[in-house]
């Protein structure tokens, strides 16, 4: 289990503050409003930011008390956004992931590289394994940050907005492939999103924040809420249930008038 007990963090005078918890096998998504403090959070939990006290924690074990390559062995973080440098092929920047495999003088082998062909498979891209990673689209290459956080063999991954811009079948596509991950090797998940929908579709549980705060936090049905929704978004906020799935829409004639 992955847990955040009472963190607390100020950044450039916006204050975070957050518990939550998730199983694993289990996807829990951070929704909410631009600015909120969806990013700042994921990157205290996973320790780019650094709370005072100790409150994140995996299996029982602070995470913050781990030097960089334990937590690399058991925490994966793939970003929102990725700037291709050096025109590796897309082979060797999954294999790079298994740094925190290897002795630091040591050269990545012919087991790294099987590792990391798996997990191009896994994640559907294995033709692209030869091709430079410069060279490939958004959606592929959030694939292949999957893939190069597989090769680690977390206990937990952090995405940072892997919808980001995407089209709507790739947000699909990054989107399933996130719940398979999640199930089959039963890793905890922590992803943020921005779209209502998508996360009441692909989530277990779904915090809102509001504020850098906690503003409600349960199973879908639970959470998105005309009345907590549009307290968060302030904005007047419809939930349609139609065959089993909840529509969020927005009430266009409020939103005319702002």
């Amino acid at each position: 289990m992955l847990e955040v007990k009472n963190l607390k963090f100020r950044y450039n005078g916006f204050e975070v503050n957050a518990s939550l918890n998730v199983n694993k096998g289990e996807i829990l998504t951070l929704l909410g409003p631009n600015g909120c403090g969806k990013t700042t959070l994921l990157r205290c939990i996973y320790g780019i930011l650094n709370p005072k006290t100790p409150c994140v924690y995996l299996d029982g074990k602070d995470v913050h008390s781990m030097d960089l390559r334990e937590r690399a062995k058991k925490m994966g973080y793939v970003p929102q956004t990725h700037h291709p440098g050096f025109p590796y092929t897309v082979l060797e920047f999954v294999v790079m992931g298994r740094a925190s495999q290897i002795s630091t003088f040591e050269s990545p082998g012919s087991e790294d590289y099987r590792i990391a062909l798996e997990a191009l498979k896994l994640v559907g891209i294995e033709n692209l394994a030869d091709k430079p990673y410069t060279q490939i689209s958004g959606g592929q290459l959030q694939l292949a940050l999957i893939a190069r956080a597989l090769v680690q063999n977390p206990r937990a991954i952090l995405f940072d907005e892997p919808t980001a811009h995407l089209d709507f079948k790739n947000q699909v596509k990054v989107l399933e492939m996130i719940r398979r991950i999640t199930a089959e090797k039963k890793v905890a998940t922590i992803l943020t999103l921005h779209d209502p929908n998508l996360a009441g579709m692909y989530s277990d549980k779904i915090a809102l924040i509001k504020g850098g705060k906690i503003h409600a936090v349960g199973e879908p049905e639970e959470v998105l809420t005309e009345n907590e929704l549009s307290q968060v978004y302030e904005i007047s906020i419809k939930v349609i249930n139609a065959d089993s799935f909840r529509f969020v829409i927005p009430v266009l004639n409020e939103l005319k008038n702002h």
